[in-house]
């Protein structure tokens, strides 16, 4: 499976017969391919060439002389970022995300590759931050497909809800800027494989709902937290007055999904299943948040006129719906959420 997109350093002197020769060649034997300008003007001293594969494959290559990514000598060096295979003068090349590399090339490649994919997938263009936010997927060699096939076909993971219910939910999510420092982390919650894993896309987008759960109630969060059991707990959620708390997110799928034969199961067995491994290592300390997004209305209110325990406090069981709404319920002295829910 290849990862999100990133872009490869290609330290060394270019030109345009260098890449025609390294770069352009090779793809033509290989795949059939064009290479002309970018559609975009490249940054103030580069220059820049756009590959379309007759697979449907696009690559940019754009080379000139700057300080290079963090760690590099910097001086004159190409970067090449696309969903196509990679030429074999730039096998051995170091790989960096778009945040690691000089902001002018980064910016213009996102523009670029913004305009392809709202080319090939127009009804995301309206979601200005969603197509941004998740673009190193929507494009990415193995993922491109499946990824947008989810956001299009299956609402991101509401039940009965429409495509644009799904996409406005998640636009507004995104749009805080929250997570806009950890894209490419979250981004690749995604995956890029070529098989549809509704289950996995389902539980990735559990995590974006505890994180609008969290920054509505005013805190501050962080992604990806490595602790003394060598897990990574999903965020760090800070609020001035407040101890900084650990937070592990879950997802049950409703029991027409799994062998669970009731809601209340589902919940229970989901949660026993994340307590009796990652937490139960973890000793403490960390509140779990139990997403029920994927629940259908009847499933949810089963769920919420029991209450049940979920063999972990504190936890918050909870579910959105794509207007915003949400209903929960807490277990033990869990996070302060105010009226976030």
């Amino acid at each position: 499976m290849a990862s999100p997109l990133r872009f490869r350093y290609a330290p060394g002197s270019w030109s345009p017969g260098r890449v025609e020769s390294d770069l352009y060649r090779p793809l033509d034997s290989n795949l059939g391919a064009d290479s002309g300008r970018p559609w975009f003007k490249p940054p103030s001293g580069y220059q820049a060439r756009r590959f379309e594969m007759d697979n449907g494959d696009v690559a940019l290559f754009c080379w000139g002389s700057d300080d290079g990514p963090e760690g590099t000598d910097g001086g004159p060096a190409g970067y090449w970022i696309g969903n196509t295979e990679t030429p074999q003068r730039l096998w051995k090349t170091e790989k960096y995300g778009f945040e690691e590399i000089p902001y002018p090339i980064s910016r213009w490649a996102e523009k670029e590759l913004l305009a392809q994919l709202h080319r090939e997938s127009p009804w995301l263009e309206p979601y200005a931050h969603i197509s941004w936010f998740f673009l190193p997927v929507f494009l990415s060699k193995d993922g491109r497909e499946t990824t947008r096939e989810f956001f299009r076909d299956h609402a991101a993971g509401f039940p009965d809800a429409t495509r644009e219910d799904g996409l406005s939910f998640y636009e507004s999510v995104l749009s805080t800027g929250a997570l806009d420092p950890y894209r490419e982390t979250m981004a690749g919650k995604l995956g890029t494989s070529k098989q549809l894993d509704l289950t996995r896309m389902r539980a990735a987008m559990g995590e974006f709902d505890a994180a609008k759960l969290l920054i509505d109630a005013g805190y501050e969060i962080t992604p990806e937290i490595p602790v003394t059991t060598g897990h990574s707990l999903d965020y760090r959620a800070e609020k001035s007055g407040t101890e900084p708390t650990l937070v592990e997110v879950t997802r049950p799928l409703p029991p027409s999904r799994r062998a669970a034969s009731t809601p209340v199961a589902a919940v229970r067995d989901t949660a026993e299943t994340k307590t009796s491994g990652q937490l139960e290592a973890h000793a403490g300390g960390v509140t779990l948040f139990v997403d029920c997004t994927s629940f259908p209305d009847d499933a949810w209110a089963s769920v919420l006129a029991e209450k049940p325990d979920v063999r972990h406090k504190p936890a918050i069981v909870f579910r959105y719906r794509p207007d915003g709404r949400v209903e929960g319920y807490r277990k033990g002295a869990a996070l302060d959420l105010g009226g976030a829910v």
